[in-house]
């Protein structure tokens, strides 16, 4: 059983830390202030994470993992609310690390990991958005020459990259905390799917506005029969 400490109290480190980056930002979290959180010593951060930057690196690594596992489905999208519950999920995902898109600019000049890394985040992205624009062109979701799918699946990609730092610019006391999240995220999911407007089958466009209207109480995506 004393092996397993380590592992929970690391593992604690990292929600609360998590917690701390994204109602704060990273930049204005110092270690100080997550051990007090926690209620450790700064020694105790420090023997598991002796800095900052790999407490960061391994909160990217988490939402590399879990970004990775939902793009691999990228290839079963065949519809509009196929695309729409897509779509609004990797939102979640963003919007659960949303420090790292808040911030990303910062990080990326201090970080050379995350850098690096981040760059495969982003084409792993691209390739996700073909797929997906592949599987709905073959099910007659959408008509979209091979030579346009390319720029719209970019402009896509930076839409769902840059949608939160949008967010965050035009409403900074809010825009980024819990309470806005259903709202950031539909807003987010229906301006990327917007971009497919022009290339949609004409039910498949008029499918598309009613989902975006289309949620439970609690604010989440209800399929339709």
């Amino acid at each position: 059983m004393a092996r397993k400490a380590p592992r929970r109290t690391a593992e604690r480190i990292l929600e609360t830390t998590l917690d701390l980056f994204n109602r704060f930002g990273e930049p204005n979290v110092s270690t100080t202030l997550i051990s007090a959180e926690l209620g450790i010593s700064p020694g105790n951060l420090y023997y598991h994470y002796p800095a900052k930057d790999e407490l960061v690196n391994s909160l990217f690594d988490r939402y590399e993992r879990a970004l990775t596992e939902l793009l691999n489905a990228a290839d079963g999208v065949r519809d509009v609310e196929d695309a729409w519950f897509f779509m609004h999920t990797l939102f979640e995902r963003i919007w659960d690390y949303r420090f790292l898109y808040r911030d990303l600019n910062d990080l990326l000049s201090r970080n050379r990991r995350l850098e690096t890394h981040f760059q495969q985040v982003l084409e792993n992205k691209v390739r996700a958005i073909r797929a997906m624009l592949d599987g709905m062109n073959r099910a007659g979701s959408v008509r979209i020459d091979p030579l346009e799918a390319a720029p719209t699946a970019d402009s896509m990609v930076v839409v769902l990259t840059y949608w939160l730092s949008f967010e965050y610019v035009r409403d900074p006391r809010r825009a980024l905390e819990p309470e806005s999240a259903q709202a950031a995220l539909l807003r987010g999911a229906h301006h990327v799917l917007h971009l497919l407007v022009p290339y949609l089958e004409h039910g498949q466009r008029m499918h598309l506005l009613g989902l975006a209207g289309a949620y439970t109480d609690a604010g989440r995506p209800q399929k339709q029969n």
